[in-house]
C-alpha cells in the first residue's frame, strides 16, 4: 500500500513525538541519581578556507573532502591536507545544505528556495529535495521527493548498508531511506534548533544542531542520545554542513542564516571527536 504524504507525516510525527515520550517517562522513572548525557566543549582548529564563499555541505573520501556551497551550488573536492581543489563540478541544486558519496553517485539535500542569494536558475524549487547526481559531470541523474515534504539539510551515505539517512525538517527526526527508490526504513528524532550536518561512524549517527551550536551521538536503534559535543556560540565559527574522518569532526561556517558573533564565513574547522586520542589526521 503506497502512503501518502499527508498521512506519512501524521505518522511520522506521532512516531517521533511516541519516541520523545517514552524516553521521558524512561527518565523520570530513572532514580535523581542516574548519569545525564555525557556532555564536553570542543576545542576547534581552524583548518582552511573552502574555494567558495558559502560551504554548507561536506562529505569525507579518502582521496579528499567534498564541499557543496550554499548559493552558487557548486560541489568541490580538495586535499585534506592544503585545501587545494581537486575537482569540481556545477550542480542543479537549489540552497545546497547536504552532500553524500556513495553507490557510485553524489546526493545533495537540496532545501528549496534561495533567498534571494543568487539570480534565479530553471532548476530551482520552493521545496527541498534530495538530487541525485553524476559523480564526474554534476549532471543530474534523478531527483527524489521527500515524501515528509519540507526541507532537508544533511544526508550521509552508510557503505555497511547501502542506505542514506536524510535530515527530515518537517517533523524534527532523521530518516533512514533506500536510495533507489527512498523507501523509508526508520525514523528517529532529532529535536533542536536547525538539525544540519549528518554522518555515520562506528555505527552511531552523529546529527550537528546548527542553531545550538552542539553536535550529538545518536544510537540508530533506539533514538537514545550517548553523546553531546558543544562549540562556542561566541568565538567559534558557526557550525553548518559536517563530515567525519580520521578521528576528526570537520564543519564548515556558511556565514548565513543567523550568523553569530564568531562567524567565518568560508571557514572549514575541525575538533577531535576523541579528545584522548593521539593519532594524526591524514
Amino acid at each position: 500500500m503506497k502512503i501518502g504524504r499527508r498521512d506519512f507525516i501524521g505518522t511520522g510525527s506521532m512516531l517521533v513525538a511516541g519516541m520523545v515520550t517514552s524516553r521521558g517517562a524512561d527518565a523520570q522513572e530513572a532514580t535523581a541519581g542516574s548519569p545525564a548525557v555525557p556532555t564536553r566543549a570542543a576545542r576547534i582548529e581552524r583548518v582552511f578556507k573552502a574555494p567558495d564563499l558559502h560551504p554548507n555541505a561536506l562529505e569525507a573520501a579518502p582521496d579528499g573532502l567534498w564541499i557543496g556551497d550554499q548559493v552558487s551550488e557548486r560541489v568541490f573536492k580538495v586535499d585534506w591536507q592544503t585545501g587545494k581543489v581537486l575537482h569540481d563540478v556545477q550542480t542543479a541544486s537549489h540552497n545546497t545544505s547536504g552532500l553524500a558519496i556513495g553507490a557510485g553517485y553524489m546526493w545533495l539535500g537540496a532545501n528549496g528556495g534561495v533567498s534571494g542569494r543568487r539570480p534565479p536558475r530553471p532548476t530551482d524549487k520552493p521545496y527541498g529535495e534530495v538530487i541525485q547526481a553524476d559523480l564526474k559531470t554534476g549532471k543530474t541523474v534523478k531527483i527524489h521527493q521527500l515524501i515528509w515534504g519540507g526541507g532537508v539539510h544533511g544526508i550521509t551515505f552508510v557503505p555497511q548498508t547501502q542506505t542514506l539517512w536524510v535530515t527530515a525538517l518537517s517533523i524534527q527526526a532523521v530518516a533512514e531511506v533506500d536510495p533507489r527508490d527512498f523507501r523509508v526504513l526508520r525514523i528517529r528524532p532529532a529535536r533542536g534548533d536547525r538539525p544540519h550536518g549528518l554522518d555515520w561512524d562506528n555505527g552511531a549517527l552523529w546529527v550537528l544542531i546548527a542553531g545550538d551550536h552542539l553536535v550529538q551521538k545518536i544510537d540508530p536503534d533506539s533514538g537514545k542520545v550517548l553523546e553531546i559535543v558543544t562549540t562556542s556560540k561566541t568565538s567559534d565559527p558557526d557550525p553548518h554542513g559536517m563530515c567525519i574522518h580520521d578521528g576528526y569532526m570537520y564543519y564548515c561556517d556558511a556565514g548565513l542564516t543567523a550568523p553569530g558573533p564568531g562567524s567565518e564565513p568560508a571557514q572549514i574547522c575541525r575538533f577531535r571527536i576523541n579528545p584522548t586520542a593521539t593519532s594524526q589526521a591524514g
